[in-house]
């Protein structure tokens, strides 16, 4: 695997011209040009590109990108992407900004806020035609700075852009977590769904508690995505809403008074009672004990 450190070198790499500045860069091509070979990499900038594939891979670790639906990718420093014989739709763009470009400026801090570049690359962000030509009228206009004549502002202007561009990116994904059918309404149903059987085929006995990364990958999204996505359809977070399971199971085994605590939170996956009653107690109010011993009388 190529790990790149300059993006010259990862230009070079992929056929795309030398950067105007060594640290940030912008590029265009139509999909003729738009296409690679095979190639493997991680890189110590940030990458936001906008692309539609029509045949070939991406894949984001071992996800691969939802080509049907895809748009516009962000890819964060040290993630590992790989290409694979690409050939694109239609016109692309491609920004790249190293990390150093952004080091002791307001966006270096601000840009990891967005969760989006936490999201594998099948969750790319599906535009809008009029999202889609905002976008690209607010590239354009980043793009004419990038190639005038450098001076003091350039980098403020250019960043002031980029900033501009990234909470657009972020409330069209707040549309595309509302508005995509396949995605909203379902998510929470699969979710339950997945939970219920985890625990009607007692993997708590050999796995223990399920965990986010397990239910995200079982319903092939990344953690953060599945969080925001549950978040938006219920008003909680994945892990809230396994606790939540967790406890109504809970408070079943206790009403039927056939097994102690101890055996209780073995029974449900945890490591030790101690930490099960803490939970309980967090999320019911009142003690595992106390709960019983009311139901019970």
């Amino acid at each position: 695997m190529n790990h790149f450190d300059k993006i010259s070198s990862f230009s070079n790499a992929i056929g795309i011209k030398a950067p105007e500045h060594p640290l940030f860069s912008i590029s265009f091509g139509n999909k003729d040009e738009c296409g690679g070979d095979n190639i493997e990499f991680s890189a110590n900038f940030y990458i936001v590109s906008f692309q539609q594939l029509e045949s070939g891979d991406i894949k984001h670790g071992r996800t691969k990108f939802d080509h049907d639906r895809g748009k516009l990718l962000f890819i964060k420093p040290q993630q590992t992407v790989t290409f694979k014989n690409i050939k694109l739709r239609d016109e692309c763009f491609l920004i790249l900004i190293h990390e150093d470009f952004l080091a002791g400026t307001a966006l270096h801090h601000e840009i990891k806020k967005y969760g989006y570049f936490d999201y594998e690359t099948n969750e790319a962000l599906y535009l809008s035609p009029s999202e889609e030509a905002m976008i690209w009228n607010l590239v354009t206009t980043m793009d004419k700075e990038y190639r005038n004549n450098t001076d003091d502002f350039t980098k403020t202007i250019l960043l002031s852009h980029l900033d501009t561009l990234l909470k657009y990116a972020q409330r069209f994904y707040k549309r595309q977590f509302t508005n995509r059918a396949e995605l909203t309404g379902t998510v929470t149903t699969k979710f339950h769904e997945l939970l219920q059987s985890y625990f009607e085929t007692k993997k708590t006995q050999e796995s223990g508690l399920p965990t986010v990364t397990f239910m995200a990958e079982r319903l092939n999204f990344s953690s953060r995505y599945l969080s925001d996505v549950l978040k938006q359809e219920t008003g909680k977070t994945a892990l809230e809403l396994i606790h939540l399971y967790i406890i109504n199971e809970a408070k079943n085994l206790l009403k039927e008074g056939k097994m102690n605590i101890a055996e209780i939170s073995h029974s449900l996956g945890f490591e030790n009672p101690t930490y099960f009653s803490r939970l309980f107690k967090k999320e019911a109010g009142v003690s595992p004990n106390y709960f019983r011993d009311q139901s019970l009388n």
